[in-house]
């Protein structure tokens, strides 16, 4: 009955791991919806959408940055494809274009 239990918890705590890590942790994800509101941006299901067009596979993480010199807001997206290759796709927060994508070396 103990190792069951200890299993039990083993097992929910690595699914909720991955689950957490998906796209970004409760805090980000408030984050992105604030800002989004705050700054007229697409929202982070649109952007995902878009990402995912760009390069289908898995997201594993996702965040929202500002570009450099004021130029507005990407979404930042590490994807990982069918091969086991991870992605950078970026999507402009404004206009939902994709702004940049390659391959993550490391």
């Amino acid at each position: 009955m103990k190792h069951t239990i200890q299993t039990l918890i083993t097992v929910t705590a690595l699914s909720f791991g991955v689950m957490s890590t998906a796209y970004a942790d409760a805090d980000d994800m408030q984050e992105m919806e604030t800002m989004a509101k705050t700054f007229g941006l697409i929202s982070f299901e649109e952007a995902k959408t878009k990402a995912l067009a760009a390069k289908p596979g898995v997201i594993e993480d996702a965040e929202i940055e500002s570009r450099r010199f004021d130029k507005g807001f990407d979404y930042e997206f590490e994807i990982v494809d069918a091969d086991g290759v991870e992605w950078d796709v970026d999507i402009d927060a404004k206009t939902g274009k994709v702004t940049n994508m390659k391959k993550d070396w490391f």
